[in-house]
């Protein structure tokens, strides 16, 4: 009778190799999500940029990764750009740069900024180098404890702090960390500027 021929030995060897090579890839995978997953959810979490409102800073498309941790240890500063949750709709997330900090009143005049506060009480012009185009809005608003006042770069073009009032510290989820994409414009803390007052 006729019997089945075995594996001949170098099959054997590649399936070993090929066996060996999927446990090498589930222990990197498991390994990568013990890393990654901790991290997305505690510490930082990817953000798509969607439309205008911060051009020239950010574009449309553009991928971020958002620090959560620094709101955890610190304070929010004037000049962070922060992702948040839209206080008419907490489904949905917004980009926008920090103007005005807690107990400040904030004036815009023909779109020049002047804040006034506990330690400037005639108030201090506000300088933005980010911005490139002027915009004419005026308008005067006060924030509150745990309240920031946020505008798009863009302004003529942002729905912000302007439109919808004050953004309430508990609704914002981080700053803007790093800019992954695109790679041409990958940055640390993309857009961010430290006003001195």
């Amino acid at each position: 009778p006729q019997t089945e021929n075995p594996l001949p030995q170098k099959t054997k060897t590649t399936l070993r190799e090929h066996a060996e090579n999927a446990w090498d890839l589930i222990k990197f995978a498991a390994l990568a999500l013990a890393i990654v997953i901790p991290i997305r959810v505690f510490i930082a979490q990817p953000f798509v940029v969607a439309g205008d409102s911060m051009v020239p800073t950010f574009h449309d498309k553009e991928y971020l990764i958002i620090d959560e941790i620094s709101y955890i240890a610190g304070e929010p500063h004037r000049g962070d750009v922060v992702v948040f949750r839209y206080p008419n709709d907490p489904s949905r997330f917004f980009i926008k740069r920090i103007i005005g900090l807690p107990n400040e009143t904030i004036s815009i005049r023909n779109g020049e900024i002047t804040i006034k506060n506990a330690e400037y009480k005639d108030g201090f012009k506000l300088v933005e180098p980010y911005l490139n185009e002027k915009f004419t809005y005026t308008g005067v608003h006060t924030t509150g404890v745990d309240q920031y006042f946020v505008m798009g770069d863009n302004r003529n073009r942002s729905s912000d702090s302007r439109v919808w009032g004050v953004l309430e510290r508990k609704l914002m989820i981080g700053r803007a960390f790093l800019r992954l994409l695109p790679i041409s414009d990958m940055a640390y803390l993309p857009g961010s500027y430290r006003e001195l007052k």
